[in-house]
């Protein structure tokens, strides 16, 4: 069975997508860890920072590689459209990590170590991830709309 041609282009899409996102959530977990573990900041501000430096690489690899292929606006609108999605998607992540950690600590009627802690954190990140897609693709780098055939300038047809 082959998939139609439009489904076949959001596939190597998503994929793409996914790519830059597996590199920015390598660094996210990194430095997460390394905010957590390694300078014993709370999981919220170390979640929060971490998401906000792996967004350097997630702007740069999803404009040039990934939605390469749509049109571009005005830079800073799109840079701010992308930090807008992204200031949404960072504070959906802390929340989840939140009560995430709040619920664990309930559960196990102690503070969760670290182990739970980042299985909470990779739950917020697949959330989040679904999230973004949308957001990129219908807002960000939105396809630039079909000009109709009554707006388009006509040209003269050439004499023969």
């Amino acid at each position: 069975m082959s998939l139609p041609p439009r489904a076949k282009r959001l596939v190597a899409l998503g994929t793409r997508f996914l790519t830059v996102g597996a590199i920015s959530t390598v660094i996210e977990i990194a430095v997460f860890n390394l905010l957590l573990v390694g300078f014993g900041w709370d999981a919220v501000s170390a979640k929060v920072v971490a998401s906000l430096v792996a967004l350097v690489n997630a702007y740069f690899g999803n404009r040039q590689w990934t939605f390469r292929h749509r049109a571009r606006r005005r830079r800073w609108l799109e840079v701010a459209l992308f930090v807008g999605v992204n200031a949404i998607c960072t504070v959906l992540g802390a929340v989840i990590v939140w009560l995430g950690v709040d619920a664990a600590a309930a559960l196990l009627e102690r503070q969760p170590g670290a182990l739970v802690v980042n299985v909470i954190n990779l739950a917020s990140i697949v959330v989040v991830v679904i999230a973004r897609f949308g957001f990129y693709h219908g807002v960000v780098f939105r396809v630039a709309p079909q000009k109709s055939a009554a707006t388009e300038p006509r040209t003269p047809a050439p004499r023969s």
